[in-house]
């Protein structure tokens, strides 16, 4: 017989925290991070989904950005037990989707590895970088993680153009 879970799916800015040996917390990743949080002495943990690494000079306390995102995620889990000083986690995410034009991915790694080296939570696993997009899968009660690689960006690295007209010569001078 086959368990049955519940799954929580979290988006851009949502996070979620269980207790629950039944529950699974599910996301989609790709210039994005995804860090799973898990303490097993309680058997808690959860997971947040960080678009930006700040607030780029806007005024925010948005679920989205960085510290907000793992203050919060944090928080939760010791609101359902967990112990601050045994929290492990797990990193997945930061893809470089569109090449050449943003470096968003690799700047969402660098923060939550800042962040967890500042605040002495071991990274114990994931996966980050890359150019495909992913879907995470976690169990909080007992802080297994899954990866699903979701392929690369389908964009093409050059645009082509069609190709202009050719002037026509006017009075012996050529214009381009």
């Amino acid at each position: 017989m086959t368990a049955k879970y519940r799954t929580t799916n979290i988006a851009q800015g949502e996070y979620a925290v269980s207790e629950s040996p039944d529950e699974i917390i599910s996301t989609l990743l790709g210039s994005c991070v995804g860090v799973c949080l898990h303490d097993p002495s309680t058997g808690t943990g959860g997971m947040n989904h960080i678009l930006l690494p700040d607030n780029c000079g806007q005024a925010s306390n948005s679920a989205s950005i960085g510290v907000n995102a793992m203050e919060l995620l944090i928080n939760a889990m010791i609101k359902i037990g967990a112990n601050r000083s045994m929290i492990k986690a797990k990193v997945f995410g930061g893809s470089c989707m569109v090449k050449g034009l943003s470096s968003i991915g690799a700047r969402n790694v660098e923060f939550v590895n800042g962040f967890l080296k500042a605040e002495n939570i071991p990274m114990i696993g994931g996966n980050t970088g890359g150019d495909e997009g992913r879907r995470i899968q976690f169990w909080p009660h007992t802080g297994a993680a899954r990866q699903k690689l979701l392929g690369a960006a389908m964009m093409p690295e050059t645009v082509v153009r069609p190709k202009a007209p050719e002037p026509e010569p006017m009075n012996g001078l050529e214009l381009f």
